[in-house]
């Protein structure tokens, strides 16, 4: 388990094809109903959102190429109908990597910078590679189901899509939310901080209160655990800044650390040293 973890880690950050020789024969993918037709797939990579209805299914994200066969028997174990369509909200190896396999079957939407990256940084072509893309936004129709795929700049890439289920009041945000963790922001694939920050808000402010979230990792949440994680964010940007502006080194401003309030955040793979540096790196700029 903690192999299979490390690697998830590493495939987060590189987008790099896991070979096929990695063993993910105890990988367990579980469906959890989340609002009426949607439901989300928790396991090893970024959570998967599911819309199953009678007239197809609708796949958000798809985890990694090995885990393919297990996410397929976990959405059509909800319902048994032809997968429609897919939408990867960033370019991540955790999200996209199963991309070849569910073309075989349904187009992949994304925001255009999903496309370049996947070829460009993950150095996957053909079937991998989104083909419907866009730039703002695009509304898919499905049964009963209004579902509206809408770009947030500059967050944990250049990329980031979240995904509204406006029937189900349901809300995929893809990796721009950690439940209960430091967050991965992709500062070298187009992401900010204060452009997290700015998108996290844009979504507490525009989407019905009782909403449930899906979170790109972590377990499923609603509005408070959002506003709990801006909470945390703006706490950092704030703390950061203030140590910036008093000319502390980056060596000064990691020994002193991000406070007792949220050393609980820290997490194996986003570390309160590794938030801080991301942090730091970003803000003096």
């Amino acid at each position: 388990m903690k192999k299979l973890l490390l690697l998830s880690m590493l495939l987060i950050t590189t987008g790099i094809k896991v070979n096929a020789a990695q063993d993910f024969s105890k990988a367990e993918i579980k469906a959890k109903q989340v609002s009426g037709d949607v439901y989300m797939l928790e396991g090893p990579g970024g959570n998967i959102g599911v819309l199953a209805t009678d007239e197809g299914l609708l796949l958000v994200d798809d985890k990694f190429a090995p885990l393919a066969t297990k996410i397929e028997q976990a959405m059509t174990s909800i319902k048994s109908a032809p997968l429609k369509y897919v939408v990867n909200t960033h370019y991540h190896g955790d999200h996209t990597g199963s991309n070849a396999h569910f073309a075989k079957h349904a187009p992949i939407f994304a925001h255009s910078n999903v496309r370049k990256r996947v070829e460009q940084d993950n150095k996957k072509s053909g079937a991998d590679l989104p083909v419907v893309t866009y730039e703002q936004g695009v509304t898919i129709h499905l049964a009963n189901e209004k579902i509206q795929l809408l770009h947030l700049p500059s967050g944990h890439t250049d990329g980031d899509s979240v995904v509204y289920f406006k029937q189900a009041n349901v809300i995929h945000m893809g990796d721009l939310f950690f439940q209960g963790r430091f967050p991965y922001i992709d500062l070298k694939a187009g992401g900010t901080v204060k452009g997290y920050l700015a998108n996290i808000k844009k979504v507490a402010s525009s989407y019905p209160k009782d909403i449930k979230i899906i979170p790109g990792h972590g377990v499923l949440t609603d509005m408070a655990g959002l506003a709990e994680f801006i909470a945390m964010i703006e706490y950092s940007v704030e703390h950061i800044e203030k140590a910036i502006k008093a000319g502390n080194s980056d060596e000064q401003i990691l020994k002193a650390g991000i406070g007792d309030k949220y050393k609980s955040w820290s997490w194996n793979f986003i570390t309160e040293e590794r938030w801080i540096k991301t942090l730091t790196a970003d803000l003096r700029k």
